[in-house]
């Protein structure tokens, strides 16, 4: 009994010193936020748990300390405030970089002795380089980019489980200890060191002349091993090269601007990926261009990239060309789409400006593309989209297109509707995404292929996108739901068709039933449903654009097609807009 009694004890005690601790780095970082605002938004609130939901917060297994801090470029100004983060005495990670903090390293970070990885490159740290005795367990520090002064501190050369370091471009004098010349120069570049000699050699001697032998064999058996082991670090990064694919950055090289002008680490290191507020995104430029990426596609307004980040982050940036207008009109720009929240609306994450390249971020969508469901291969392998589904993709893109179209002040216009940028979210409704580019382009491109499909006859001429030309792109897309047809297409005697075209005279001769697609015959009773979308189709790709109808009429007439499962929550429309669009449609699913 007494040994059940001591265990319960032990346990108790166990329990009540994890809870102390979570909740004494719980107040450390609300002290350290409180006392540092950042310019970026962060969630953390005394409410709530910091291993559960706090941006840029890692906690251990029991969710009894915190062990990782990662938060660059959320605009931090000012010193860190002293007795904060070094009351984290579980911390393993720290990145602060990318940010605007000043003053001295902090003296009480001695505290925080299970250190092993330190970022604090490009802020503007001042002094001297702190005392590394403390952190025996440090593999990785980064302090470049600041303008710490003085010597190398032989402390940092002691370090056993260094692996990793970084001083490149401060303001440090002297020499560079003899251990730490294992680590390239770019590790020094931009400093006022040299390289630390060796003491002076003893007088030759018979003695000195065996040590000399012994010397030479280590030599040379260190260097065959050293040989071999650069050989297996050549065939490891190969392999690894394969699996993961290029980085972003070196996918950004293989494009179509020239390699000098190409973002790189050390260009434009100001302008910082801007985060809109409530993404819980905790990434910089750095880590986006060491980011494994690949080519999900090329569209009217420049490429997609999927881009999975070493903390197992996955986002899709596009890579805009051609764009027309300054940094204030793009930004601008940015702000009315990156604040625009809607269920059946792919909300843009961030954006990055610089004078050559232009990104945006949005979350990836696993379940794909409209345009990858109905134009991927078919074959027995192939699972249709049935016809519910489709009816929910069209319901879904619908409302979300009223609800740009509804935005700043009514005039928000896409520019560029299309399959391939309409997502299926978890609920199998339609999401629109790459909105708002058309009015900050030079002009809308001349298309070429299936891209020309869905451009209106009005912007061929005018290159003008308006919000009846998104209506006859919209009309293009339901007629690829029904049809499972392309845009534009090449029968099998290389005869180039326009599905516009073609279904207009297949209607024209009477022949509807051939309009339909073959896989949605397996389905009853549709039939009568598919006839009423295909004349809601048609009404969009009049000629005429005033003929056309309103996409919040569109709405209404696709759910009166079927009544589709209704989630009503509150309408999403800008405040000037909602009195006359929360009363007339449901716009969220």
């Amino acid at each position: 009994m007494e040994l059940i009694l001591c265990f319960v004890y032990l346990v108790s005690l166990m329990l009540f010193q994890a809870q102390a601790n979570a909740i004494s780095d719980k107040q450390a970082l609300l002290d350290f936020v409180e006392k540092l605002a950042p310019s970026r938004s962060l969630n953390w609130n005394a409410s709530s748990s910091p291993c559960t939901s706090w941006t840029g917060v890692t906690c251990n297994g029991d969710k009894s300390r915190v062990i990782a801090i990662h938060l660059p470029a959320f605009g931090f100004h000012g010193t860190i405030p002293p007795n904060t983060i070094s009351r984290v005495t579980g911390l393993r990670t720290l990145s602060l970089r990318s940010n605007f903090i000043n003053g001295h390293f902090p003296c009480d970070f001695s505290n925080l002795k299970n250190l092993s990885f330190l970022y604090l490159q490009f802020n503007n740290f001042t002094g001297p380089l702190p005392d590394f005795s403390a952190w025996r367990n440090l593999s990785v520090v980064n302090l470049s980019n600041n303008f710490f002064t003085g010597t190398i501190p032989l402390s940092l050369s002691n370090l056993t489980q260094l692996t990793s370091m970084n001083l490149s471009n401060n303001s440090l004098s002297g020499e560079i200890p003899l251990s730490l010349q294992r680590f390239p120069k770019s590790a020094f570049v931009g400093n006022n060191v040299s390289l630390q000699t060796s003491s002076p050699v003893a007088p030759f001697s018979k003695s000195a002349k065996h040590s000399e032998t012994t010397v030479f064999c280590v030599i040379v058996a260190a260097s065959l091993i050293g040989l071999a082991a650069f050989v297996a670090f050549i065939f490891l990064c190969w392999s690894r090269k394969k699996k993961n694919g290029d980085s972003f950055a070196r996918k950004l090289q293989k494009g179509d601007m020239s390699p000098e002008k190409v973002v790189s680490r050390d260009l434009d290191a100001n302008n910082k990926i801007v985060f809109f507020e409530g993404c819980s995104y905790a990434f910089d430029l750095e880590d986006l261009l060491r980011a494994s990426a690949e080519v999900l596609g090329k569209g009217t307004f420049g490429a997609a990239y999927k881009a999975a980040l070493e903390d197992a982050t996955t986002v899709v940036v596009k890579r805009l060309k051609e764009v027309a207008v300054g940094k204030k009109d793009f930004e601008q720009l940015m702000e009315v789409v990156g604040n625009l929240k809607h269920e059946n609306v792919v909300e843009l994450k961030g954006y990055y400006y610089s004078k050559d390249e232009k990104l945006m971020v949005y979350d990836y969508y696993t379940q794909g593309s409209l345009s990858a469901f109905l134009h991927g291969k078919r074959g027995e392998d192939r699972v249709p989209l049935d016809w519910d589904t489709r009816m929910k993709i069209a319901l879904g893109a619908a409302r979300g297109l009223a609800c740009i179209h509804c935005e700043n002040g009514g005039k928000l216009v896409h520019g560029n509707i299309r399959s391939s940028n309409i997502f299926l979210n978890s609920k199998q409704y339609g999401c629109v995404s790459d909105l708002g580019l058309a009015t900050i382009m030079s002009s809308v491109a001349i298309p070429i292929s299936r891209a020309a499909g869905y451009r209106a006859p009005e912007v061929t001429d005018t290159r003008k996108a308006t919000q009846p030309s998104d209506v006859y792109s919209f009309g293009v897309v339901l007629l690829e739901l029904l049809t499972g047809k392309s845009p534009v297409y090449t029968t099998g005697a290389d005869e180039i068709v326009h599905l516009v075209r073609w279904v207009h005279s297949v209607v024209r001769e009477e022949w509807t039933a051939e309009v339909f697609d073959l896989e949605l015959i397996r389905y009853p009773n549709i039939e009568e449903e598919m006839v009423e979308m295909l004349q809601i189709a048609m009404s969009c790709v009049v000629r005429l654009p005033d003929q056309r109808p309103k996409m919040l009429e569109l709405v209404k007439m696709i759910e009166s097609v079927r009544q589709i499962e209704i989630v009503v929550n509150q309408p999403s429309i800008s405040s000037e807009n909602q009195v006359e669009s929360s009363t007339q449609i449901p716009l969220t699913t």
